[in-house]
C-alpha cells in the first residue's frame, strides 16, 4: 500500500503518528505504520511564510553555510557559521524548543492551536533562545565574566550549542553573545522551514532613559567614562520571512526578530516580531515592540566631557546610530547592504516625515507639536559640528593591523579660519567591547598644536603592540580619542574605532570529500607575535564531514613558530562541505 499525506497550509507544525486500523471478520486491529513531520512549506504559495523566488529560497532555507558580519562600521569583518538545519536530530530539538516554550502562550498549548502560526512560532523561539528564565538556549556573560563557561567567540556552529542544551537537561548554555543568539535562531527557524537570516546592524545604541538619544561621557583624557547608555559597535539579530495574520498582510515580508535580552526600561526582555517596514515608515503603533526597533537605527548620538561633577557638550561630528545595516548576500560570500529597508536616506523628505511620526508616539508630549517644533528640540540635544568652531579634524588609519603589529594612524587637522589657532589636545587609546563597555585605557599623551590661517597639518601618530597587546585579550576593537584641553576654551574632539585583527588559520583539503571516504586536510597557523601564544587550542567542525567537534590542543607555540596539523575524517553525507576551524590562546 503507497500512502500519501497531504497536510493543509494550516496544519499545525509538529511531529504526527500515523496508524492504520484494519477491521476484518469482525475483528479489528491497530498497526503504527510510523511517524511524520509536518513543517512550514515556503514552496506553497498558500502558506503563511511562502517565498516565491527560487534563489532566496535556496540561501534562506536550505543553505547551512552562513557568515556573522562583525568589527566596526569602518572596518567590517566576517567569520562563517555554520547553521546546520539538516543535522540529524536537529529537527527533534527545534520542536522541543516549542514544547519547552509553550507556556509563552499561557496555556494555549492545550490544542497546539498556535503552532500553524509563523507568527507566533517565531515568538516563542525568540523568547526561548536567552528571555526564557529556566530553559533559554544560551546564556550572555555578566560583566563579560566567562570563566564558568565557553568563550562567547569560540563557537563555529549552531549545531553543538543546540545539542549541548538538549542533553543538559535544557539548561542554558554558557556562554554566547549577540551573534551566536541570532545565528541558532536562524538556525531554528530555517529547520522548522521559515524562511530566515542573520543582519548585522553597526553603532547599536542601548539606552533606558531616552530612547531616541544615545549618550556617551568622556573625561579631559580622553577616557570613555562607563554610563548608563552603551553603544554597541555591532548588534545581530534575526530576520525572518512571513505574512503575519495579525497585520493582514496577504504576502510575506520580513519580520525582525531579535533574541538577545536588552534592558528596556521594563526589565530585560527581547523584541520583536516587528515588521520592517513599519521601522521605515515610523508606524510604530503598528506592530510589537515596534518603537524601540526604531530608536535601535535612527537614535541620535551625544557626546559630554564630564569635568568637575559638570557635563558640557563638545564639538564633534556625531551621526544617527544605525550607520549600516548588513547581512549575507544570496549565493553569494558578499555582504549585502539592507540599511534602505529600515530606513529611508539621511536627510530625505521621506527619512523626516517618518521620525516625526515615530517621535510623536515616542513622546506623547509631542503629539501635537509642529515639525518645526521638534527640529528645534532636537537641535537643542545634539553637539555642535566641528566646523562650527572653526576647526576639522578625522583620524585616518594608515596600516590595517593584525594582532602583533603596531597601530599607525594619521591625525589630520584643518584650520577653516584666517586666523592662527593655538591648541593643546589630550590623546589615549582604551580598549571597548563589541557592547560598547570602556575597559582599560593603556595609552595617553599630549600635544600641543598650532595652524596657521586655513593651514592643513597631518600628524603621525603609534601605538605599539606592547603598549595595547597585554589589554587586548578577546576584545580586538579599541577607541582612539583625541580631546582639546578645556582651558583653552571651545573643547573638540575626534575618535576612531580601530579594529584589530586576529591571525589567520589556513584550512587546506588535500583530497576531494566523498561520501565514506576518508579524507584528510591540513590546518596551519603561525604565531605573529615576539613572544610564545600558551595554551593553544584548535577547535574545528565541519559540516557534513564530522559529527562532533574536534579539538586540538597545540600547547605553547613559540614566536613566528608554524604550527601544521593533520587531520583525517570519512564524510557521513552529501552535499556541500564546509570544514571551519577557530583558535584559542592565552591572549585571545
Amino acid at each position: 500500500i503507497n500512502i500519501s499525506v497531504f497536510p493543509p497550509s494550516n496544519a499545525c507544525i509538529g511531529r504526527y503518528i500515523l496508524n492504520m486500523q484494519i477491521t476484518s471478520c469482525g475483528h479489528t486491529y491497530q498497526r503504527c505504520l510510523g511517524d511524520f513531520y509536518v513543517i512550514f512549506n515556503p514552496w506553497c504559495a498558500d502558506d503563511p511564510v511562502y517565498m516565491d523566488n527560487q534563489a532566496h529560497r535556496e540561501e534562506y532555507v536550505l543553505n547551512e553555510h552562513g557568515i556573522l558580519y562583525e568589527g566596526v562600521h569602518k572596518h567590517i569583518t566576517s567569520r562563517p557559521w555554520h547553521f546546520g538545519q539538516f543535522e540529524d536530530g536537529i529537527l527533534d530539538i527545534c520542536l522541543k524548543i516549542l514544547d519547552m516554550g509553550a507556556s509563552y502562550h499561557q496555556g494555549s498549548d492545550r490544542d497546539h492551536c498556535w503552532r500553524n502560526d509563523p507568527m507566533h512560532v517565531s515568538m516563542v523561539v525568540n523568547h526561548m533562545i536567552s528571555s526564557h528564565t529556566i530553559n533559554s538556549i544560551m546564556k550572555i556573560p555578566e560583566n563579560n565574566d566567562y570563566l564558568k563557561g565557553t568563550k562567547p567567540f569560540s563557537w563555529n556552529g549552531s549545531v553543538p550549542i543546540l545539542q549541548q542544551w538538549y542533553s543538559g537537561r535544557c539548561r542554558p548554555v554558557r556562554y554566547g553573545y549577540c551573534g551566536s543568539l541570532a545565528s541558532v535562531m536562524c538556525t531554528v527557524m530555517r529547520c522548522l522551514g521559515i524562511p530566515s537570516r542573520v543582519v548585522t546592524n553597526f553603532c547599536f545604541p542601548c539606552s533606558i532613559e531616552n530612547p531616541l538619544g544615545i549618550n556617551e561621557i568622556f573625561d579631559c583624557t580622553g577616557k570613555n567614562l562607563c554610563g548608563k547608555d552603551k553603544l554597541w559597535r555591532y548588534h545581530c539579530w534575526n530576520e525572518s520571512w512571513m505574512a503575519r495574520r495579525d497585520l493582514n498582510q496577504c504576502c510575506g515580508d520580513w519580520q525582525c526578530l531579535d533574541p538577545t535580552p536588552l534592558e528596556t526600561g521594563r526589565g530585560s526582555a527581547c523584541s520583536g516580531p516587528t515588521w520592517v517596514r513599519s521601522i521605515r515608515e515610523g508606524e510604530l503603533d503598528l506592530d510589537y515592540d515596534g518603537h524601540y526597533m526604531f530608536s535601535r537605527v535612527n537614535s541620535n548620538y551625544v557626546g559630554w566631557l564630564s569635568q568637575n561633577n559638570a557635563k558640557t557638550k563638545f564639538f564633534c561630528d556625531a551621526w544617527p546610530c544605525g550607520k549600516q545595516l548588513i547581512t549575507k548576500s544570496v549565493g553569494s560570500e558578499q555582504f549585502e547592504d539592507i540599511t534602505g529597508a529600515y530606513k529611508y536616506a539621511l536627510g530625505s523628505a521621506k527619512n523626516k516625515e517618518a521620525y516625526y511620526r515615530a517621535y510623536r508616539r515616542i513622546h506623547p508630549g509631542y503629539c501635537n507639536a509642529s515639525n518645526c517644533h521638534i527640529d528645534r528640540e532636537l537641535s537643542s540635544l545634539k553637539n555642535p559640528f566641528l566646523s562650527d568652531s572653526g576647526i576639522n579634524m578625522r583620524l585616518k588609519m594608515a596600516n590595517c593591523p593584525m594582532y602583533g603589529e603596531d597601530v599607525q594612524l594619521h591625525w589630520l587637522l584643518e584650520n577653516l579660519r584666517s586666523e592662527n589657532k593655538n591648541l593643546k589636545f589630550n590623546l589615549c587609546a582604551q580598549i571597548i567591547t563589541y557592547s560598547g563597555c570602556p575597559m582599560d585605557q593603556f595609552w595617553k599623551d599630549s600635544v600641543n598644536v598650532m595652524l596657521g590661517p586655513r593651514e592643513v597639518k597631518k600628524i603621525p601618530l603609534c601605538i605599539s603592540y606592547s603598549q595595547y597587546g597585554p589589554y587586548l585579550c578577546d576584545h580586538n576593537i579599541m577607541k582612539v580619542v583625541a580631546v582639546s584641553d578645556p582651558e583653552c576654551g571651545e573643547v573638540l574632539m575626534v575618535s576612531r574605532d580601530i579594529v584589530i585583527n586576529r591571525p589567520p588559520v589556513i584550512v587546506k583539503l588535500l583530497s576531494q570529500p566523498k561520501l565514506k571516504v576518508p579524507c584528510t586536510a591540513e590546518i596551519s597557523f603561525c604565531n605573529p607575535l615576539q613572544e610564545d601564544m600558551k595554551n593553544c587550542v584548535m577547535t574545528l567542525e565541519g559540516c557534513g564531514l564530522f559529527k562532533e567537534p574536534m579539538t586540538i590542543d597545540l600547547g605553547t607555540l613559540a614566536s613566528n613558530q608554524q604550527a601544521r596539523t593533520i587531520v583525517e575524517f570519512t564524510p557521513y553525507r552529501l552535499g556541500s562541505h564546509r570544514l571551519l576551524a577557530n583558535l584559542g590562546c592565552h591572549k585571545f
